[in-house]
């Protein structure tokens, strides 16, 4: 089950649950404690199994018509039973509903890493599309991909 999310300790919860659960992907502690505390100011959805959060995903402004998927996780447990997948169309609603056109995400480019060739893979599968590549927005070794969606 999907639901949004208002309680900003609540949200903090779940995304140090999730976050401290996925080293692979948030082992730098300082990006992921940033991410724990904007968490709180942007749109989030949880996903749920058994009654406990096991995955979540944040939506946060970047223009007037456009949010960013800022951060997102689901529990490894979890991987591959659909649960990105329909945070990713929940977030899709809950952007459309907030006015927005577009949604973009930021990752590390194809073929750096395993791990985040997996994460290309599923937003391009969600419907993602390649928009730019940055290769020195965080650093060379990071490359950033930037993926678009038009939410219309």
């Amino acid at each position: 089950m999907i639901k949004q999310i208002s309680d900003t300790k609540e949200k903090q919860r779940i995304a140090r649950l999730v976050l401290e659960a996925l080293p692979e992907w948030f082992e730098v502690e300082s990006s992921r404690e940033e991410y724990i505390s904007e968490c709180a100011h942007w749109i989030f959805l949880e996903a749920e199994a058994d009654g406990e959060p096991v995955g979540f995903l944040c939506l946060k402004e970047t223009g007037r018509q456009t949010v960013e998927l800022a951060v997102m996780g689901v529990l490894k447990n979890y991987h591959r039973h659909g649960l990105g997948r329909q945070l990713v169309e929940k977030a899709k609603e809950a952007a459309k509903e907030a006015g927005y056109e577009f949604m973009q995400v930021k990752t590390v480019k194809m073929g750096m890493y395993d791990d985040y060739d997996r994460t290309n893979l599923f937003y391009i599968g969600c419907g993602f599309k390649e928009f730019e590549v940055l290769p020195d927005h965080w650093d060379k070794a990071n490359p950033c991909q930037i993926y678009v969606m038009h939410l219309g």
